[in-house]
Parts: C-alpha cells; sequence; structure tokens
C-alpha cells in the first residue's frame, strides 16, 4: 500500500516557475515507477511525465519537454515535478502515481496549478 501526498500547486503568472512535490508512504517507494498527470476542466487526464525506477529513466508529454523535469529521492520517498516557463495552457489539477507492473494503482488527491498571463 503507497499514500501519496502533493504540494507545491499556486497561482503563477505565465513564463514563471513551480516546483512540486509528491511525498510517499510506505517502505518500497524505490520499487515503482512514479508519473505525474494533470486534468484541466472539461478535459480528459494526461500523462505529464514519469520516472523509472530503476535507472531512474524520464519520460514526458511533448508539451512539457524542455520546460518541466521530473526526478525522485528514494531516500526522502519523494519525487517532484519542476516546471519552467509555465504557460496558461499548463493550468491544471496535478496528480502523482504510483505504477508497479501495468497500472498507476496508487493515486495523490491533486494539487491545483494555475498559470495567468
Amino acid at each position: 500500500q503507497v499514500q501519496l501526498v502533493e504540494s507545491g500547486g499556486g497561482l503563477v503568472q505565465a513564463g514563471g516557475s513551480l516546483r512540486l512535490s509528491c511525498a510517499a508512504s510506505g517502505r518500497t517507494f524505490s520499487s515503482y515507477t512514479m508519473g505525474w498527470f494533470r486534468q484541466a476542466p472539461g478535459k480528459e487526464r494526461e500523462f505529464v511525465a514519469r520516472i523509472t525506477w530503476r535507472y531512474e529513466i524520464t519520460y514526458y508529454v511533448d508539451s512539457a519537454k524542455g520546460r518541466f523535469t521530473i526526478t525522485r529521492d528514494n531516500a526522502k520517498n519523494t519525487v517532484y515535478l519542476q516546471m519552467n516557463s509555465l504557460k496558461p495552457e499548463d493550468t491544471a489539477v496535478y496528480y502523482c502515481a504510483a505504477q508497479k507492473g501495468s497500472e498507476y494503482g496508487y493515486w495523490g488527491q491533486g494539487t491545483q496549478v494555475t498559470v495567468s498571463t
């Protein structure tokens, strides 16, 4: 069982930066691939980034490449999403999730990110 708690969201002007954090409970955090997703009003939830448990290989949605960076600190049971050059279209609720096997089985409650023009 893994419990996830996101933090770090807020209101920022376009071009600004935010760092989201996701703190996980449990002693097996290092064995999970961790992902960030987002859901904007009226839209489906979409994948943003993930970092594998082994070798910490990262993947990003095209719109995030070059602007967002996902990292993890297994000693702190925490995964981060550094978001730079934010755009209004990045406005969404951001969720972190833990994957083991083929599915993301554990989700946080989400944190709101709002980017103003």
